[in-house]
């Protein structure tokens, strides 16, 4: 008996399916890539304790309320007491 080679959805949705993601994947890899690229990024403190990434253009567009504090006042900002 020869098997009969038919072209049947069942066969062709997976092929179908998985080409979609791949160009998915493909788009959303090169994008990220480009924004890293561009742009700058430096790990600050949050006053939780939490640590997040900022742009540096943000920072340098920011103002500055007080250059420098004491420790006693930072352990303050973040919510310890001495």
């Amino acid at each position: 008996m020869a098997k009969n080679n038919n072209f049947s959805r069942r066969s062709f949705l997976p092929i179908l399916g998985s080409s979609f993601l791949l160009s998915f994947f493909v788009s959303a890899k090169e994008t990220g890539l480009e924004a890293s690229e561009e742009d700058e990024y430096k790990t600050l403190l949050k006053p939780d304790g939490t640590v997040v990434k900022v742009k540096v253009s943000a920072l340098e567009k920011a103002k500055v309320v007080r250059k420098n504090i004491s420790n006693k006042s930072f352990l303050h900002w973040i919510g310890k007491k001495l």
